[in-house]
Order: C-alpha cells, then structure tokens, then sequence
C-alpha cells in the first residue's frame, strides 16, 4: 500500500519511529509537530541533536556519557575510590545521584543480560568493571540494576563473577517495584533501596 505522506514526512517518521518507546501513532503526531514548528525552532532542534552526537562519548573510565575522556564523578577527587555502584544505563546514574545517599564511583553497563534479544556478558562492560577491580582498592560493589528479570540476571551473574575476588556484593534493598525502570523512581524511594542494600547470595 503506497503511503499516504509525502515521501520526506515519511522518512521522517519512520525515523521517529525508531526511537525507543514511540509506536506509530506518536510518530506521526510527533513529525506533524515538527513540520508545523518555525524553521528556527525545527533547526534548532536539528542542531542540539548534531551538536551532541559530534560532542558526547562515553567516561573511558565508567562509560558514563560525557563531553570529556572522564567524566565529571571520575574526575571528582571528593568521590569515595572503594565504592563501585554498578548500573545498566547513564540515565541510572541520575536516578541514583538524585538521593544525595550515594558518593562513590560507578560503573555503567550499557545494558542487561537479555538471552531473548542476544544481549549476553559479552555485549555489556563486564570486563572492563574486572578490570577496574585488579588493584584491590575497592571493597564494595553494589549491584544497581533494574529490579526486573533482566536486572536480576544480570546481577546473579555478576554476583557469582565477583565471588572469588572477595569483594563485598551487595544488592540494592526493596522498596523499588519490580518490573519497575530506576529513571521513574522517586528520590525518597531509591534512597531508602540504596541504605538498606544487602549482601548477595549466590548459593
């Protein structure tokens, strides 16, 4: 069936229809809100878009998004060093930040195991937090993924990975919703997880 748009609003939602969470029908309205926007406006949502994928890259040391090769907790001397909280995305680290409970480092995953959509270990920074872990300065780990079955599969098996090194794994406490997203958690909530975190059985 030949579509019913010109080709150019065409391509323009089936690219927004790529984005996470948009279906079809927030597509259009979103491309038909842009069409109607002033040409000033349209740009200069064009322009923040360019202006971030030429500038943003991920902390070479937590992957963190960033505009520089560290980012800003990695460079912060007043971070504790022995604390790795661990989590999936960057936008977790703001969820966790929000709290004002947590002052150590991180460590950003950039994802979850997910055998269905063949995300295994090897697709995650898994090697790159062992690596972090050689010198033995950090004592805690903290597993902060998201309270889901993807999070915690991903959080045994890491749990399971860092057993021998002797390093303390703990887990974040409940008071999140399971199947719930960390981004859409309250401060109150997340803060009372992260306090009441435990250590991780991998019997």
């Amino acid at each position: 069936m030949a579509s019913v748009y010109t080709p150019a609003v065409q391509a323009l939602i089936d690219e927004l229809g790529r984005l996470p969470g948009v279906g079809p029908k927030s597509a259009q309205r979103i491309a038909f809100h842009l069409v109607k926007l002033p040409e000033v406006d349209a740009l200069r949502l064009a322009d923040a878009i360019s202006d971030a994928k030429a500038k943003v890259r991920f902390c070479e040391v937590c992957f963190n998004v960033s505009d520089e090769v560290r980012c800003e907790i990695c460079s912060d001397d007043r971070r504790e060093t022995n604390v790795i909280c661990v989590v999936e995305e960057p936008r977790d680290i703001v969820a966790v930040e929000r709290t004002r409970e947590y002052r150590g480092r991180y460590h950003v995953l950039q994802g979850a195991i997910n055998p269905i959509e063949g995300i295994g270990p090897d697709q995650l920074r898994v090697k790159e937090l062992l690596d972090r872990l050689r010198d033995h300065s950090v004592t805690e780990v903290i597993l902060c993924t998201n309270p889901n079955i993807e999070g915690e599969a991903t959080a045994m098996y890491l749990a399971r990975l860092l057993e021998p090194a002797g390093i303390t794994v703990t887990r974040i406490a409940s008071g999140l919703p399971v199947g719930g997203d960390l981004e859409y958690a309250d401060e109150v909530t997340l803060g009372r997880a992260l306090e009441g975190r435990r250590s991780v059985d991998v019997s």
